[in-house]
């Protein structure tokens, strides 16, 4: 199989305008398109913004919603997967959920953050319970998390023993985590085996100040793609055959004794 090319959007775009958002990314999947990937990760909440605070519930769309079908259009006028973050309207609940579009404009996958950071996110979201959300795509099988969750290693292993081969993370790190970005996502694709591709937000919004630092890491612990602190588009590759020989010479997955584990839940 072919490499998958994947690109990382690290943009906050106009926080509580879905219809610029929307704009903003239809403009960098022309691009990315362009640069030959066939997946665009954006990052936590791109569709209306993080520090958007009491207009959560106003802005939360249902999954199949209107914003959804505009990303469909987008994703199948340029030819290309898109993951995006946004909050999700499921009943007299809300979700900070990541929702992937296939190349085709078909919704292949949805997720729904299980660990939520800070006050902000407790007040406004109801926590995911589905800590594996998988879907397949250009020979890879792609699965999702958000943020916070790829900091618990509980969540990460789960995904690799479910066959996860990238893990695309849509994100909000803030100041003074950079470590997560620059060394905690390298780690995670190495102890796992798989590629992640960690797409965050920039700059400062309301409270908040955001790292940038997005990164593609493969299971080798190399970062393929890294960004710096501002708005720009990365472009790095999923190898399958890079992520074979990895796992035939990393054994971790392998050597596991989940005997022993079992006081950790």
């Amino acid at each position: 199989m072919p490499p998958l090319r994947t690109a990382l959007l690290q943009s906050s775009g106009i926080p509580g305008d879905v219809a610029k958002n929307l704009e903003i990314l239809d403009a960098y999947a022309a691009q990315a398109a362009d640069a030959g990937a066939g997946l665009l990760v954006c990052p936590e909440m791109f569709l209306t913004g993080y520090a958007v605070g009491d207009d959560v519930p106003r802005l939360a769309e249902p999954a199949d919603g209107a914003s959804s079908r505009a990303v469909g259009d987008i994703a199948r006028r340029r030819g290309l997967a898109v993951l995006y973050g946004y909050p999700e309207r499921n009943g007299d609940f809300v979700h900070n959920a990541a929702q992937l579009v296939g190349p085709d404009g078909s919704r292949l996958a949805d997720y729904r953050k299980t660990h939520l950071f800070g006050p902000f996110e407790q007040r406004h979201f109801t926590p995911g319970d589905d800590p594996v959300v998988q879907a397949e795509l250009g020979g890879l099988r792609i699965g999702i998390t958000i943020c916070y969750d790829v900091e618990f290693p509980e969540n990460v292993r789960a995904h690799a023993l479910a066959g996860t081969d990238l893990l695309a993370v849509p994100t909000a790190l803030m100041h003074p985590f950079a470590f997560v970005a620059e060394k905690l996502v390298p780690v995670r694709a190495f102890e796992n085996q798989m590629y992640v591709a960690y797409a965050n937000r920039t700059g400062r919004e309301g409270e908040f100040d955001f790292t940038g630092l997005s990164c593609l890491a493969s299971p080798d612990g190399a970062v393929r793609a890294r960004a710096g602190r501002g708005e720009e588009l990365i472009t790095g590759e999923a190898d399958p055959a890079l992520l074979a020989a990895s796992r035939a010479e990393n054994t971790y997955l392998r050597d596991r004794r989940p005997g022993l584990y079992g006081s950790l839940t």
